[in-house]
């Protein structure tokens, strides 16, 4: 069965400024449960969106803006251990160590 490619909107040769330059093909279950959680987040925000202009309460603002930090979380979580599952296992089984000079230092990103 072939692997379903995704479109992530960039052309080949253009890359977005945070990206370091390397891809990664995520199987279908991964990419269809990353995307649900985004889509669910964008919505959550969505609906801050609405709430501020319905002139909503500041705590009620903030209780829900503290939902979409928390799932924000829960998705770097998710994405994190896929990563280390899959790329620095990868890389580490093939005998690139910079991998984990390279995880060392988005984990200390991460923890700001």
């Amino acid at each position: 069965m072939a692997e379903k490619k995704h479109n992530h909107n960039l052309d080949e040769a253009e890359e977005c400024c945070c990206c370091s330059g390397k891809t990664k093909d995520r199987d279908e279950k991964e990419f269809k449960d990353l995307m649900n959680r985004l889509k669910r987040i964008e919505g959550q925000v969505r609906g801050v969106e609405g709430m501020l202009e319905n002139d909503a309460y500041c705590t009620d603002i903030l209780i829900q803006v503290s939902a979409i930090t928390s799932a924000l979380n829960s998705f770097n979580k998710v994405l994190l251990a896929n990563h280390m599952r899959s790329c620095v296992a990868d890389n580490i089984r093939e005998g690139n160590d910079e991998i984990i000079d390279e995880l060392v230092v988005t984990l200390q990103k991460l923890m700001k």
